[in-house]
């Protein structure tokens, strides 16, 4: 079932602003917040998918991405709320803010900022960022690449035990006193960050947080019609957190400029050069494309500037809107040095009608002809 569109999630346009964007998420999220919607199974799902939405719209390098290349430049990896990437406490722990303070939902629910599953935060390990190198021929039709990722896992051996700052809550509440009466705030535990336990015994080699660094061959599917700068996500893919879930791998694409055939959109383009030979008398010339040399007719009279077009010879699309075309830049080659011969023969011909210009039989300029083709 295709993804829906995350502006229509939210019911915003566009040109909503970020403050817009959180404004609609909030009332999303109370209306189908599943402790509202006990008897309704659907509420959570909705839940779900309007905190996805938000997750992307309110990041504005998702947000930008999104705009461009829709749901396939998000990365097709998993990522995700709607993929089940991550679950309720997730959703709490992450966009709790946007209700004003650091305990999601208890205004409107009496929650006491406990987490659906037993009161204390679910902690979340930070993201890790890649660069990956793909040549034109890897982004034109899509690539699977393996490569090796160092990444903090939770170590054997590690044992710990609860909080005594928060008593296992994950949680403090501090009471200030004002003349309008007391004003109780709930904020995540500074010692334990809000996991409710603290470290009690490690190996050697282990982090004070229980982790250690592993290095691990992670297989990543790139989909085919990717951009430079464009960043893929893997949900869960990044360094762990104890006694949470994981971070995420962030890829960043590299491209590297291919020798011959400049990238433009999905088309590719090929400056081809030609003798004046050809050019007058036509040719079957061989020319190089993504995927191996063809060869292409050379009409006679062909002039410098023409544009061929090999169809479906470009880039995938990244939303599957089929290929790009190969476009192939005609240039008459004028040689600099001569033979005597040469000369003589060429020398023999200026006079003739048909090798001086007639701008009525001109073709259009360069680009009138770009205009026709785009």
């Amino acid at each position: 079932m295709a993804k829906r569109d995350f502006y229509e999630i939210l019911g915003v346009d566009k040109s909503a602003s970020a403050d817009e964007i959180k404004k609609a998420y909030r009332k999303l999220a109370i209306k189908y917040h599943p402790d509202k919607n006990p008897d309704d199974p659907s509420a959570e799902d909705k839940f779900k998918e309007a905190a996805e939405a938000y997750e992307v719209l309110s990041n504005p390098e998702k947000k930008e991405r999104y705009d461009r290349f829709g749901h396939q430049g998000l990365g097709g990896n998993g990522g995700g709320y709607g993929g089940g990437g991550m679950n309720m406490e997730d959703i709490f722990s992450q966009f709790g803010d946007i209700f004003g303070d650091g305990n999601p939902f208890e205004s409107f629910f009496g929650g006491g900022g406990r987490s659906r599953s037993g009161g204390r935060r679910v902690r979340k390990g930070t993201n890790l960022r890649v660069k990956l190198k793909l040549n034109l021929q890897e982004i034109a039709h899509g690539v699977e690449k393996k490569i090796k990722v160092k990444r903090l896992v939770a170590a054997d051996g590690v044992t710990f035990k609860t909080c005594t700052s928060c008593n296992g809550t994950g949680q403090v509440r501090k009471v200030v006193n004002t003349m309008l009466g007391q004003m109780v705030s709930t904020n995540a535990c500074p010692v334990c960050q809000g996991s409710g336990q603290v470290i009690d015994k490690r190996p050697a080699g282990v982090d004070s947080t229980g982790l250690q660094q592993q290095e691990e061959v992670i297989s990543i599917n790139i989909p085919a019609g990717v951009a430079d700068g464009m960043q893929l996500s893997m949900s869960g893919k990044g360094n762990e957190a104890p006694g949470g879930v994981a971070g995420d791998l962030l890829i960043v694409i590299e491209e590297i400029a291919d020798e011959v055939l400049q990238r433009d959109g999905n088309n590719v383009v090929y400056d081809l050069y030609i003798s004046f030979i050809d050019a007058a008398l036509g040719a079957q010339i061989e020319v190089p494309t993504i995927d191996g040399k063809v060869k292409i007719k050379i009409d006679p009279g062909t002039q410098s500037g023409k544009i061929l077009r090999l169809k479906g010879k470009g880039i995938k699309d990244l939303n599957g809107y089929g290929y790009g075309d190969e476009l192939i830049h005609v240039n008459i080659w004028t040689p600099k040095k001569l033979s005597k011969e040469e000369q003589e023969k060429l020398e023999s011909m200026r006079g003739s009608e048909n090798f001086n210009p007639d701008m009525k039989q001109a073709e259009k300029g360069f680009f009138d002809r770009m205009k026709d083709f785009f």
